[in-house]
């Protein structure tokens, strides 16, 4: 019995030893096949967008392709459980973003804990909302919509891509933070909430830079303030909210995750790629276009982003009274 019980011992740990050194080589030599990344949203979208930017630059900078997935659906939950299940070996990616900090709240359940399934491997671009109204919405300022709102209880009606999206969120933060009454109206997505938006079905919107600057460009709507902490360079005149309200920010912002247990020399591998990619005056104006500013980080400073982020929207969530089952 003795010898039965050593010798399995032995077995296991020269298994164990044989697994180790095979996970060290693999690292070494990373990437050496395609490497699948996927993107929880639609193709076509700004951040769909952003991610195949990215990852054509990662293809030729490290010499495998990195093949963009779309796997959207559960308000992102089915792309990244989709990751936090596949090995961890650096060859399946996910594009992080704003959804994975506020779903930690917003689903009564979920099959896995974000914070603790996921490795932060690198940021990529941080992206404002821009309070947007309707022209009819006589309110130029913040300080004017706020008056405006108070005085008019009840006649605001508040659009949004989604319940529990940033778009609503960012709203309701909004709400939490001065005092107004707003009614919600979500939608399917930007599109239709835009739609109802010009038309003047609904009266005002946070919504992502992209969704809305060919519009406000063109007259049809009206920018009121960024959501960011800073001024963005694609609406340089227009203020932020927390010019006025003081310390309000929201923001959408995308970065990479792996699997966790990946080893830590692809996840260096993969950050340090990043980065300069980051760095190249090409990308930066692309993801400027895109109304994005890089996010230059650590995988320890890009884990204390989503974690303060997390913490953020799930006090915004509380407020709303936001829940998924």
């Amino acid at each position: 019995m003795l010898r039965r019980n050593f010798t399995a011992l032995l077995g296991f740990a020269i298994a164990s030893l044989v697994v180790a050194a095979s996970t060290g080589a693999d690292a070494q030599g990373y990437p050496n096949r395609p490497v699948r990344w996927v993107v929880p949203y639609p193709p076509g979208g700004a951040t769909d967008i952003m991610a195949r930017l990215i990852g054509h630059r990662l293809s030729e900078k490290l010499g495998q392709q990195f093949v963009i997935e779309n796997k959207p659906g559960a308000g992102n939950n089915i792309g990244t459980e989709s990751v936090v299940n596949a090995p961890a070996d650096g060859y399946t990616v996910l594009l992080v973003n704003p959804a994975n900090a506020i779903n930690a709240s917003l689903y009564a359940k979920l099959n896995f804990n974000f914070l603790r399934d996921i490795a932060p491997v690198a940021g990529i671009s941080r992206v404002p909302n821009v309070m947007t109204v309707h022209p009819d919405v006589p309110a130029k300022t913040v300080a004017e919509f706020i008056a405006y709102a108070k005085a008019n209880p009840g006649k605001i009606n508040m659009a949004s891509s989604g319940n529990g999206t940033s778009v609503h969120l960012s709203g309701e933060m909004f709400k939490a933070m001065t005092g107004v009454e707003m009614q919600h109206v979500p939608y399917r997505g930007s599109a239709p909430a835009m739609t109802d938006l010009i038309a003047g079905q609904v009266q005002v919107i946070f919504d992502n830079m992209p969704s809305v600057l060919q519009h406000i460009r063109a007259g049809k709507l009206r920018a009121l303030a960024v959501t960011t902490a800073a001024r963005s360079s694609e609406l340089p005149d227009v203020p932020t909210v927390a010019e006025t309200v003081k310390d309000y920010e929201a923001s959408a912002w995308f970065g990479m995750g792996a699997p966790k247990n990946t080893p830590t020399e692809i996840i260096a591998t993969l950050n340090k790629a990043i980065n300069e990619i980051l760095a190249e005056p090409g990308i930066k104006t692309r993801l400027a276009e895109l109304g994005g500013v890089p996010i230059v980080a650590t995988p320890e400073e890009f884990g204390k982003i989503v974690q303060a982020e997390t913490e953020k929207w799930e006090k915004v969530v509380k407020f709303a009274g936001a829940r998924v089952e």
